[in-house]
């Protein structure tokens, strides 16, 4: 069905395509397809000690604004994450800011953390009740003088609704984000982090969300600091400003971050590395070119506890979540396992 209209789909900018596939999920022009294999024992697991029916999330960067994340649990994912979400209400970066590299099934993006603000998306979020379990991921103002204040700020406003909190320090559009990624730099945020949460009495998950750049002397840095701090979980990764060469689509050298099926590999890499060094303390949510029941097999393989995509439904529609569990299970019949997780970091690369 939606392979016949995506070339329609496709001829409208990207963003104004974005624009309109929220609007349909808010009139929920969406089939509910919540039931289907929602008790299927291959599936179920927990995140953060919280029930889920399958451990297939929409990442952050789909619902900016929190405005349909009801309706993405009835598309049949396992847990939604709303933002990047700043205390302040911002526009982001000049359009055009978005890009499809068809030939690439990838998209490039210089968004720059457009959204409403804290205060608006609290308000929606309680007037509409979550159905699912939801996290929110949180990020400075570009203009902040004091970008850990930043982080505090949204922490304390979201705390009591999300289910976890994702601190976005990889964003590739926001200038100098990623000096977070620096060890002294990341262990400072977290402590804050840290006591803040003691400060609002809070047991709120924290999760971070890294970049799928770094080198081998970072991730045993962060990985170090991530630990050190108790944090939860780990999201592997954010958009790629590098991993060009590759590409067909005649955009490809668009500044932004680059997303889908030509990151897959590299996160994968990371995935593992990060696997071994955490040693199972902390939770991996992987993420980057999520498109198959094969391409989440890979993920669980090199260390991933959960998954996370955006890319892989503007590419293969709304119903994503079923054709993914639809292939995993006949991989994991094969396997013989009785739940995915019997196969998280079966084959870590080295």
């Amino acid at each position: 069905m939606f392979s016949n209209i995506r070339s329609l789909i496709f001829k409208i900018d990207p963003e104004t395509a974005h624009g309109l596939a929220i609007k349909s999920l808010k009139l929920n022009f969406v089939p509910n397809i919540i039931q289907e294999e929602k008790n299927n024992p291959l599936f179920k697991t927990k995140l953060f000690n919280k029930d889920i029916d399958n451990p297939i999330g929409m990442a952050a960067g789909f619902d900016k604004n929190a405005e349909v994340y009801n309706s993405l649990f009835k598309l049949g994912f396992g847990f939604v994450e709303v933002g990047t979400i700043t205390p302040l209400k911002q526009y982001g970066n000049p359009k055009p800011r978005v890009f499809r590299l068809v030939e690439d099934e990838a998209l490039i993006n210089r968004l720059g953390f457009n959204n409403l603000g804290a205060e608006n998306i609290i308000n929606k979020i309680k007037k509409n009740k979550k159905i699912g379990i939801l996290g929110v991921n949180i990020g400075p103002n570009k203009d902040s003088e004091n970008r850990i204040e930043d982080y505090l700020k949204c922490l304390k406003i979201f705390h009591q609704v999300a289910d976890y909190i994702t601190i976005n320090i990889s964003s590739p559009n926001t200038e100098n984000l990623r000096k977070f990624h620096n060890q002294k730099q990341l262990d400072n945020l977290l402590k804050d982090i840290k006591k803040e949460k003691q400060n609002l009495n809070s047991k709120i998950p924290i999760v971070v969300k890294v970049s799928p750049d770094i080198i081998d002397s970072e991730i045993d840095e962060i990985s170090q600091v991530l630990l050190g701090n108790n944090v939860n979980g780990i999201i592997i990764s954010n958009t790629s400003d590098s991993t060009r060469e590759s590409l067909i689509n005649i955009q490809k050298h668009q500044k932004g971050g680059l997303s889908g099926k030509p990151i897959k590999i590299k996160s994968n890499i990371l995935i593992s590395k990060f696997y071994k060094l955490l040693k199972g303390k902390i939770k991996i949510i992987g993420v980057g070119g999520v498109d198959s029941g094969a391409s989440a097999y890979e993920k669980f393989l090199a260390g991933a506890n959960y998954v996370q995509l955006y890319t892989g439904m503007v590419y293969r529609g709304p119903n994503i979540v079923s054709m993914i569990k639809k292939e995993l299970r006949e991989l994991l019949l094969k396997d013989s396992v009785k739940n995915f997780s019997e196969i998280v970091g079966k084959k870590t690369n080295t």
